[in-house]
């Protein structure tokens, strides 16, 4: 499972309780209080999804438009944050991806990765696997329609001419995949072309707890069978804890709009906690 939640927590990145906790959550929440004069809102998003199983009601719509200040994890209408992602994941010169599998292992790997994508591993020898595992995860999706929050969210803000703004900066995010030894992720990617069949099926359970908007059901999924507590401190815990000083600083000029990957929002170490614990009343909203 540790490479599924390497995957999840790109997407959104246990025991089912679907029924007894639909009702007291969501995947959109109020925030207020705290001398808050006017409520802010955090939304859970998954990066890609079919279209069928897309959420994306009026209420959500009105939210957003009605916010003052709107953040996604990175500033999305940065012009250049394509071409600064592509520099920051280039690998450092003289080495390449084949060589952090060694040949006889990259070709084994090839050959899967082939099958799967239809394209070769070796096209992006010279980026970090990061790139790889983005490629895999987004073929998780067996359908034809996809939709991405994130980029309904751009069209809105550009249509109703609103500036977004980051939780975090390009840099940040890939240091956070940096942080994790090649070793680790290499051996995350052998696994993701060996049992794809296998995540793919996990992916759509996922999407299955993400449709019922119970938030900490869908973070139980993505830490079952954890085994590398630091990447989990990288992606999740040290990431959330960095976006609650900038979520404070903004909610207190203007109401502010938050959308985030839904794996960040539950659990004692997710946004919604983390922003309880400095006395905000965080409830959610019922989009259904």
């Amino acid at each position: 499972m540790k490479k599924f939640v390497f995957a999840s927590v790109l997407l959104l990145s246990s025991t089912f309780s679907f029924s007894q906790e639909k009702k007291q959550s969501s995947m959109l929440w109020e925030i207020s209080g705290n001398g808050l004069t006017q409520p802010s809102y955090v939304f859970g998003t998954v990066h890609i999804i079919c279209r069928e199983d897309f959420l994306f009601p009026d209420l959500l719509r009105e939210k957003f438009i009605n916010a003052n200040e709107v953040f996604l994890e990175l500033d999305m209408d940065d012009p250049n944050m394509i071409m600064k992602m592509m520099s920051l994941l280039q690998l450092p010169k003289g080495q390449t991806i084949q060589k952090l599998f060694g040949d006889s292992a990259f070709k084994s790997f090839d050959s899967s990765y082939k099958k799967i994508t239809g394209s070769s591993a070796s096209m992006f020898n010279g980026f970090k696997p990061f790139m790889l595992m983005s490629m895999l995860t987004e073929k998780m999706l067996t359908c034809s329609n996809k939709e991405s929050y994130e980029q309904n969210f751009i069209t809105l803000a550009t249509k109703y001419k609103k500036d977004i703004k980051g939780l975090e900066t390009i840099e940040d995010q890939v240091a956070v995949f940096d942080s994790i030894p090649d070793s680790v992720e290499v051996a995350n990617l052998k696994e993701m072309v060996t049992n794809f069949n296998k995540q793919v099926n996990e992916f759509k359970k996922l999407v299955a707890v993400y449709k019922t908007q119970n938030v900490d059901s869908l973070f139980n999924i993505t830490q079952t069978g954890v085994k590398d507590i630091e990447a989990e401190s990288e992606l999740l815990t040290k990431r959330n804890s960095k976006w609650i000083p900038v979520m404070k600083t903004n909610m207190q000029k203007a109401s502010c709009f938050f959308a985030v990957g839904a794996a960040h929002l539950g659990g004692n170490i997710g946004v919604l906690a983390l922003l309880r614990k400095e006395g905000y009343t965080v409830k959610p909203v019922q989009l259904q």
